[in-house]
């Protein structure tokens, strides 16, 4: 598939990545350098937390969805470079066997103002459980290259 510039989005588009498989392993590697919390570590130890099991932190949760953004089927020309996020939240944690998928919709797109050589969309991205539950939910704005600058 071509990489797709700001001309190639509209606003309701959908766009599909993943999966990714969430193991035991993977977590506690992740919990170990960037978020050492019990119940991401230890799976004795989470019993005692308010999840009652090892969960993944909710930055490797963000991480995996980076991945499965940056290898969608939404192929950005210039990759997925942000503006910034809004409304993150995670409402449901993810386990050890959770298989995720993501699911983006395209709100907005506007031409940049100040550089004709590009434009911003606005998504709202849903990683998903394999049950089809959304775990992380957020809205971001993307720049991305036009085909045709100021046009």
């Amino acid at each position: 598939m071509a990489a797709r510039y700001f001309e190639d989005f509209k606003a309701g588009d959908i766009f599909k990545g993943g999966p990714v498989d969430v193991t035991q392993d993977a977590i506690i590697a992740y919990a170990r350098q960037f978020d050492p919390q019990p119940f991401h570590l230890d799976p004795h130890a989470a019993k005692d937390s308010m999840f009652g099991e090892l969960v993944a932190s909710g930055w490797h949760t963000a991480s995996m969805t980076m991945r499965m953004f940056a290898t969608s089927d939404m192929n950005i020309i210039n990759g997925v470079i942000g503006g910034g996020l809004e409304q993150l939240s995670w409402p449901r944690p993810v386990r050890p066997g959770d298989r995720l998928s993501l699911r983006s919709e395209i709100l907005e797109t506007r031409p940049s103002r100040s550089k004709p050589d590009r434009g911003m969309i606005r998504v709202k991205v849903e990683t998903l459980n394999h049950k089809g539950e959304v775990v992380q939910s957020f809205v971001t704005q993307l720049f991305v290259l036009r085909r045709s600058p100021g046009i």
